[in-house]
């Protein structure tokens, strides 16, 4: 029996691996139940915010992360690019926006940014801004500096990963440490920038390491108000091109026990669609996941199209978020002239 429920209060619980444990064992139908409560309680059930990730720097990282395609050191045959022009990157947004995306996420392939690169970084922020859209940056470990630099230039959004649990990190990762990890996500936190973080099913961790993984972000000085869940998708060249799929049932438990633990937090399903099916999604909004990157592309893997999106939305009944919506006593009635997933 639990010690203390998290869905009968709006207040900060201290989440230990065994309380988060018991959530994530629950029956199937009891666990959903309670995940779609606390949802309701804080967003709208049927509306999902779509996202858009361009890469602006891609391949030549110098980390060893198991899983990733970008890494120098493992042979997936992606060549390195140099950083994408300012002008580039708002082109991209603005087909973006256009078609229907709220959220603009750029990612560089890089251990951190240098300084020489930063001018274009901060010019791009504000471009994207000057949109009428979220910003969001995934570049790697960040210094007090740069994540200064960052807020300053508008920044809505830093996404850095944990991955996975701490106990299980150093198997997936050698070259940058958990607490490297936390210590940006911390940075990040004191410079004003809201903070996306969330890990990779997948990398040959056990279900304690997935539910740890939870307990560390839930229990940060404060949650992360965007959670990415990503599904493995393996990649050849990579250690992990043979990892064993992902049990959809122990995924969408891994949603629901996400929204139980953050209940104010973004859940996104991030990469990985590709191999769900309808009801899999459709599983995964109910349990509480209510963000999606749109595109054909994550980065360097694939993604549904929009009109795969279109179709799945509609059979749902699900809408786009509006900008910046959050608690579903804000949500304004649907402007018709946004777009859904052209």
């Amino acid at each position: 029996m639990l010690h203390s429920d998290p869905t009968t209060e709006d207040r900060r619980e201290i989440w230990t691996a065994e309380t988060a444990r018991q959530v994530f064992d629950l029956p199937l139908m009891d666990l959903l139940f309670r995940a779609q409560t606390v949802h309701r309680r804080h967003f709208d059930p049927n509306r999902v915010q779509l996202s858009r990730l361009l890469s602006i720097k891609t391949g030549g990282c110098p980390e060893d992360c198991s899983y990733c395609s970008q890494s120098s050191r493992h042979a997936s045959g992606l060549s390195a690019s140099k950083l994408l022009e300012v002008e580039r990157v708002l082109a991209e947004a603005r087909r973006a926006r256009d078609a229907g995306a709220t959220r603009y996420c750029m990612g560089a392939a890089w251990r951190s940014p240098k300084d020489r690169d930063m001018p274009q970084i901060l010019a791009m922020v504000e471009g994207v801004k000057a949109l009428g859209m979220e910003t969001c940056m995934t570049l790697g470990m960040l210094d007090r500096h740069q994540s200064r630099q960052l807020a300053e230039a508008g920044l809505d959004y830093y996404n850095h990963n944990i991955d996975t649990s701490e106990a299980y990190y150093g198997n997936v990762i050698t070259t940058r440490s958990f607490a490297d990890r936390l210590d940006t996500l911390e940075q990040v936190r004191q410079a004003g920038i809201k903070v996306c973080s969330g890990g990779i099913l997948g990398l040959g961790e056990g279900t304690q390491d997935r539910v740890d993984m939870l307990v560390t972000l839930a229990n940060l000085s404060e949650p992360p108000e965007s959670v990415p869940v990503n599904m493995l998708i393996p990649v050849e060249g990579t250690p992990l091109q043979d990892a064993a799929p992902v049990d959809p049932i122990d995924f969408v438990r891994m949603i629901a026990t996400a929204r139980i633990m953050m209940p104010h937090s973004h859940v996104r399903l991030s990469a990985g669609r590709t191999a769900m099916s309808d009801e899999m999604q459709a599983m995964c909004f109910f349990a509480g996941a209510n963000s999606i990157f749109v595109g054909d592309t994550l980065l360097t893997k694939d993604n549904p199209g929009e009109e795969a999106d279109l179709r799945l939305f509609a059979k749902l009944g699900i809408q786009p978020m509006q900008v910046h919506e959050h608690h579903p006593e804000a949500v304004t009635p649907r402007d018709p002239a946004i777009p859904v997933l052209r």
